[in-house]
Formats: C-alpha cells, sequence, structure tokens
C-alpha cells in the first residue's frame, strides 16, 4: 500500500498556509511547499512566503531550494520533494503538502516519471507563471530540436504528425513549445509522446493522498482577499524586491520574472506602467490565477472541500481537517 500524506490546496489567499501550520501542529506533520514560486530565493514578498512566526514552529521543506536564474522543471521538484516526503515519513512524521500549483502536487503524489529534456528546459508549474500546462511535462523554450534557434515551425508539426498524428492532432502548428517538446521527446527516447504519457499513467501512485482544499464560499470574499494580499505586498516593499532582483543580474526574460506580481511590478519600474496600474495587473492576474487553481482542483472528486464565509476559521478548519485524518487513519 502506497504511504499516505496530507494535501492541503485551494486557490491564493484562501488560507492554506495558516490550516496546514495548524493541522501540523495539531497531528505531529512537517510541511512540504507545493508552490511553484517559494522554491526561489530572494523571492520573499510576491510569493507570500511564510517567516518563522507563521511557519509557528513546525518544519518547512521545499523553500528557498533554487536561485532565481535556474531553470526549474515539475520533474526536478518530484525528485525533491520525494526525498523530504520520504525523510518524513521514516522519522514517523506525516507530510503535510501544501500549496496551490496543482501540477505540482499531482506529479508527486502520482509517481509520475518524466521523459529526459536538455539543459535549458524551462517550467511548467500549472499558472502561476502564466503558461499553460502541457502534457504534464517542462516544454523546451526557444530552442530548435536540436539546439538550432532557427526553425520551420509548419515542418516541425508536419515531422510531429508523421511520428505521432495523437499528439499533432492535438497541437496547433504555431504551438513550438508544445511541438519542439514531443518531437524531442520521441528524439531523446524513440517513443512518442502519446507512449509516454500513456506509460506513466499505468504507473500506480507513489502516495496515497487525503485532500483538503480550503476557499470561500463567496468568490467576492475570496478576490477580496485576495486584493488585501497585493496592498500588504506592495506596503512590504514589493518593488524593492523586484528592483533588488534586477541588480542582482537576474534577466527580466527569466522564468522567476515571469511569475504573478513581478512581470506587473517591473514594468512599473522600467516605467511602462505606473504604479497603480501595475497594483491593478497584479491583482487582476492574481484573481484569474485563483480561478484556473478552483479550476484544477475542481476536477478531482477525491478532495474534501473546506469552504468559509467572510474570513476563514482557522482554527475550527483544522479541527475538522484533523478529525478527517482521523477517519481516514492517517492518525
Amino acid at each position: 500500500m502506497a504511504a499516505q500524506v496530507v494535501v492541503i490546496t485551494g486557490p491564493t489567499a484562501a488560507g492554506k498556509t495558516g490550516l496546514g501550520v495548524r493541522l501540523a501542529q495539531a497531528i505531529g506533520g512537517e510541511v512540504v511547499s507545493a508552490d511553484s514560486m517559494q522554491i526561489y530565493r530572494g523571492m520573499d514578498i510576491g510569493t507570500a512566503k511564510p517567516g518563522a512566526l507563521e511557519m509557528g514552529g513546525v518544519p518547512h521543506h521545499m523553500i528557498d531550494v533554487a536561485e532565481p536564474d535556474e531553470a526549474y522543471s515539475v520533474a526536478r521538484y518530484v525528485e525533491e520533494a520525494s526525498r523530504c516526503v520520504d525523510d518524513i515519513l521514516a522519522r514517523g512524521k506525516v507530510p503535510i503538502l501544501v500549496g496551490g500549483t496543482g501540477l505540482y502536487i499531482d506529479s508527486l503524489l502520482s509517481g509520475r516519471e518524466f521523459a529526459p529534456q536538455r539543459v535549458g528546459s524551462g517550467m511548467e508549474d500549472g499558472g502561476r507563471t502564466q503558461f499553460a500546462p502541457a502534457e504534464d511535462i517542462a516544454p523546451l523554450q526557444g530552442r530548435g530540436v536540436a539546439g538550432s534557434v532557427s526553425y520551420d515551425a509548419e515542418a516541425c508539426w508536419q515531422e510531429l504528425q508523421a511520428i505521432d498524428p495523437e499528439t499533432a492532432g492535438r497541437l496547433h502548428p504555431n504551438d513550438r513549445k508544445r511541438v519542439l517538446r514531443a518531437l524531442e521527446v520521441y528524439r531523446l527516447t524513440g517513443q512518442t509522446m502519446t507512449a509516454h504519457n500513456e506509460a506513466t499513467k499505468r504507473i500506480p501512485p507513489r502516495y496515497a493522498a487525503v485532500k483538503i482544499a480550503i476557499t470561500a464560499r463567496d468568490r467576492a470574499d475570496l478576490y477580496r482577499r485576495i486584493d488585501c494580499r497585493v496592498d500588504g505586498m506592495v506596503a512590504a516593499g514589493l518593488q524593492a524586491e523586484v528592483e533588488r532582483l534586477i541588480q542582482s543580474g537576474l534577466s527580466a526574460g527569466s522564468t522567476a520574472m515571469q511569475a504573478i506580481g513581478y512581470k506587473e511590478m517591473l514594468w512599473a519600474v522600467k516605467g511602462e506602467l505606473s504604479a497603480e496600474e501595475a497594483v491593478a495587473r497584479i491583482k487582476q492576474e492574481s484573481r484569474r490565477y485563483a480561478k484556473r487553481q478552483l479550476s484544477w482542483i475542481g476536477r478531482d472528486e477525491t478532495v474534501r472541500w473546506i469552504i468559509w464565509d467572510k474570513e476563514p476559521d482557522l482554527e475550527a478548519a483544522a479541527h475538522s481537517s484533523t478529525e478527517f485524518c482521523r477517519e481516514v487513519g492517517v492518525i
């Protein structure tokens, strides 16, 4: 039987971090972050990274594990996070995955295998950096299949059509990242993307999961919390954080700088938007991200929802989550 872990997920600003800490305190758990941006060092304010006080003495893993200029993939996350989970289990503690990056959570739980990638591939994170998930693996960005930056998009799609018509049929010829990634998988492994994905689906899950999601009953209340969070980030020095990252040499085109909050604030730093316009954009994109998160989670019928009115009651949520963990035998 697969080892059992607990998942606390939900849209941004719903109260995941607070609930995860309280549940960990109640059941002897440790938190494994499932947030695609909190992995980066020096990106604290815009990622709502928990500080020592907010962690409440609970060990947190998978935070500050990469530099912002690194190309971090879901495959690397699964490799590193699974080591954390296995270590927590070996010490008799309960691993609690906390975060809203659904692709990271699903890939870790499934034990999904990833096709090899060339150095320089980018990251897929389920929408946090405003990219859409593609084939559940990190796509090649800005490179030809053989390493060249020049290629004929239509010719590449035609090649894919001959090799893997099922994948080609799902992709537009101009969808360069996914077309090139599918070709790359075939050239590196001799296996089509379709065959690789089908084989992956047959792998038994690595971990059994008790999944809990927290959100607001009224979407307007969630959006209000999102707006308040953004205002708090700005007051805490989000612009200065972005300026510091750029001054450190981080490229404006890096994956990390495409994250919601950083991209818009960078436009303000460069004078392409006013500060007020940047903040409004951050709020708008954060609300859109929350909608994508809710759609992703909503596909999973095994999730137990905790729905709050106006403001989350985290103590009550922790109590009900603890009872749920007891019911299913986690504790």
